[in-house]
């Protein structure tokens, strides 16, 4: 018998030997009974290795049928599995790929068939009494063998009706989970993305909670201790595990923080001795701010790391960089205020204000990162009112870059966090904020322009306006949402070429430019009509100039479009 890397186990309950194997249906319906009689805790007991009666002389037809199958168009129901496997029994396609994998494509094509089966009810309901081959494939040298075991398992969890412990208790009986963390921490990284979706799989069943994050550190498959024996790139999947384990539910990142987990990202993080490692760890904390439940968890642990990032100038800068975005999102989320401190959240907007002014002469990454971490901030309410009632007021630097014609991406970034901390992606109610807060605003923006040679806040709007398209898109949003406050709308209107812009069909080319103008025309239609300035009969020429673009909407419509006759030389044949 040819000994390929990967030897299956099937368990086929020793089957009489008076048995005819000429009927391979019957053999393995018989196999089936049996083995569904017995209990599934002796699957060690009745492996051996498949016999040589279900192999092959020449798998030529399989190799056929298993790739029409595998390559079907579209989904496969029930009935197509049933009547593939009428013909060729699991047993006989085992057996193939244990004895025969020197043909060429067979075992590509085989494992590529059996993905297809085991995604069906029907073919999942078959891999209990397959837990064993799926053990060892989880074993196996072959990549694709071991991949195709992870997304077996992902299929039996996924596909079992009753969330109970018989799935659980299969899945110990067969040391499964051990296997699964292997894949993750070994296996290519087809398998290591195959292996976290059984797991995440896994972890929807309350019973295995213990399996996944055992109490006791020593455990072999305690997350803490697979990560102290890992390379580099293992540390990094079991770390990449860990967050994908938190993001599924509350409860999951409950278990996760009190296990005191979430400390070996952090730990990486501190890491000096990798840059790589400490680098993915951060995008890792990144990926974990996006969360909707983390912001409990985060606040705790976070705030003084970051701080500590962005204050420290001997580190690498794009890790600098990585902080203050990080920053920016946990700061971003208006729930965050409920789990931490003012003082914490000042303290970290403190940071990024002392970072800016180091960075002022620079037109670097990391100062448009700064930026932008503050525009993320600044997109809460809460965050606008930090950024705006600091002394000096953090909101300062992005006020001033904002209108910086020579300042480039720093120009960008700042002009779009400017429209976060103007309320334009905030709830209609957000958009004006306290007294103090709108004061402040006020007087940053005269400020800026009194020493620019635009002299007003009008003339400022206008030249944003005035250069290239993405510039123009950020500067709509800044408008959109300045628009509310009265002053802002008394500027514009003392600009008819602001007005022409916004009201002009053909200004933009694209689809996101157009709607964004158009949002805009619409944020100044709206105020004025609500205005005090409605009732100005000087005024009267642009209320009908923005009535008119309103209704006609965000995109190019030709006023009147009629037949028109068209005379062309006739073409012959």
């Amino acid at each position: 018998m040819v000994h390929s890397p990967f030897n299956f186990i099937f368990v086929h309950a020793s089957l009489p030997k008076f048995l005819s194997f000429t009927d391979v249906s019957a053999a393995l319906t018989l196999a089936l009974k049996i083995s569904l009689s017995s209990p599934l805790h002796s699957h060690s007991k009745q492996s051996t290795t498949m016999d040589e009666e279900f192999s092959l002389d020449d798998p030529t037809q399989l190799l056929e049928s298993a790739s029409d199958f595998a390559h079907h168009p579209g989904s496969l129901n029930d009935a197509a599995v049933k009547d593939f496997l009428d013909r060729f029994p699991l047993p006989v396609i085992i057996s193939a790929l244990q004895t025969k994998s020197d043909v060429p494509g067979l075992e590509n094509t085989l494992v590529a068939c059996l993905e297809r089966v085991f995604k069906t009810k029907y073919g999942a309901s078959l891999i209990p009494q397959y837990m064993t081959f799926v053990q060892v494939g989880l074993k196996a040298d072959s990549q694709i063998v071991r991949c195709l075991s992870c997304k077996t398992v992902s299929s039996f969890l996924k596909n079992f009706d009753d969330k109970s412990i018989y799935a659980i208790k299969l899945i110990i009986d067969c040391d499964i989970y051990p296997l699964l963390l292997d894949c993750r921490v070994n296996g290519d990284e087809q398998v290591a993305t195959a292996a976290i979706d059984a797991i995440k799989n896994l972890a929807q069943f309350p019973e295995a909670m213990g399996i996944i994050f055992p109490s006791n550190f020593n455990e072999a498959t305690h997350l803490g201790n697979v990560a102290s024996r890992c390379s580099s790139l293992g540390h990094v999947r079991v770390l990449s595990l860990i967050v994908k384990l938190f993001s599924i539910s509350s409860s999951i990142a409950s278990v996760i923080y009190n296990s005191n987990l979430l400390s070996l990202l952090e730990t990486e993080i501190k890491n000096s001795n990798d840059t790589l490692v400490t680098l993915s760890a951060s995008e890792l904390l990144y990926e974990l701010t996006e969360v909707q439940h983390g912001a409990q968890f985060l606040a705790r642990t976070t705030f003084q790391l970051l701080h500590s990032i962005i204050s420290n100038s001997s580190m690498e800068s794009i890790l600098r960089s990585r902080a203050l975005m990080i920053s920016g999102r946990l700061l971003s989320k208006e729930n965050i205020y409920m789990f931490v401190d003012e003082p914490s959240a000042k303290s970290l907007i403190s940071a990024i204000d002392v970072r800016l002014g180091l960075l002022d002469s620079q037109d670097t990454d990391e100062r448009e990162s700064a930026l932008e971490a503050l525009g993320g901030i600044g997109s809460s309410i809460q965050g606008a009112v930090l950024l705006l009632t600091s002394f000096p007021p953090a909101a300062r630097h992005i006020v001033h870059a904002a209108f910086d014609r020579q300042g480039g991406g720093k120009q960008l970034a700042a002009l779009h966090a400017l429209g976060n901390i103007v309320g334009e992606n905030r709830p209609e109610d957000g958009v004006i904020l306290n007294g103090d807060t709108e004061e402040s605003l006020r007087r940053l923006v005269y400020e800026v322009a009194s020493e620019s040679s635009k002299l007003t806040p009008s003339g400022l709007l206008l030249s944003v306006l005035q250069q290239a398209a993405e510039f123009r898109l950020a500067g709509y949003r800044v408008i959109t949402g300045l628009v509310a406050r009265v002053w802002c709308l008394m500027e514009i209107c003392s600009k008819p070429e602001i007005i022409s812009i916004v009201t002009d069909p053909t200004a933009e080319t694209t689809k996101i430019a157009m709607e964004a103008r158009y949002n805009c025309c619409k944020a100044i239609h709206k105020s004025f009509m609500s205005s005090k300035l409605v009732s100005d009969p000087a005024l009267s020429g642009i209320a009908g100039k923005l009535q008119e673009a309103v209704q006609r909407g965000p995109y190019l419509v030709r006023k009147h479009t009629e037949a028109t006759p068209v005379v062309m030389t006739a073409e012959r044949f």
